[in-house]
């Protein structure tokens, strides 16, 4: 039987967005897998842009090259924009970096499922 619990990601303080200030890799961090075996993190992720210009948003999941490399374009002034909706596990790290500094914060949060 799986059992489901919710959880911030490990790259927030307490629950809040994470503005990301890297503009190139290794990004900030938004979350580290669960590192057990039997066990799924499923995140969920939505970005918000302050700046009046578009930004370039990259997402490095678990590695820093294809196919690694989720790139997402930020509308201007707006958010939430739902940017990720995905797995990670066995410890794999998901990082972040924009092509301006500190215009993009990012929220979310884990199910994670053990399968124990």
């Amino acid at each position: 039987m799986s059992i489901f619990t919710k959880h911030v990601l490990s790259g927030s303080t307490n629950g809040r967005p994470i503005q990301i200030s890297a503009t190139a890799t290794l990004g900030n961090t938004i979350h580290t897998a669960s590192s057990g075996a039997n066990v799924i993190d499923e995140i969920w992720l939505f970005a918000y842009n302050v700046s009046s210009n578009d930004v370039l948003l990259t997402l490095e999941k678990g590695g820093v090259t294809t196919p690694d490399l989720l790139k997402i374009n930020i509308p201007a002034q707006v958010g939430p924009v739902d940017i990720m909706r995905g797995i990670l596990q066995s410890g794999l790290i998901l990082t972040a970096f924009a092509s301006v500094t500190n215009v993009i914060s990012i929220d979310g949060w884990v199910n994670r499922i053990d399968q124990s």
